[in-house]
């Protein structure tokens, strides 16, 4: 079974700079965090394979947004994951 996930992930968005306001601001917002949540997720795989598969000591926050859940077989599957 073959699984190709596209995903364009938005530049961060600096409030102060774009003076984004209302649905846009909180656009903004929503995309930050997705991809705060997802650098988490991508330092805490990079952690446990430097500690070892079989190690649970190490928690991936793949719940904590809707981004990581959705990737979560393309990040921390027995896949090949590229990133543009």
């Amino acid at each position: 079974k073959a699984k190709l996930t596209l995903v364009d992930l938005a530049g961060s968005e600096r409030l102060k700079e774009t003076g984004a306001e209302g649905l846009t601001k909180q656009e903004g917002i929503a995309i930050n965090r997705d991809l705060f949540v997802l650098a988490k997720v991508v330092s805490a795989l990079a952690d446990r394979s430097k500690q070892g598969r079989r190690s649970s000591v190490t928690h991936i926050p793949y719940r904590d947004c809707k981004l990581t859940r959705i990737l979560r077989d393309s990040l921390g599957g027995n896949c090949c994951t590229v990133m543009v």
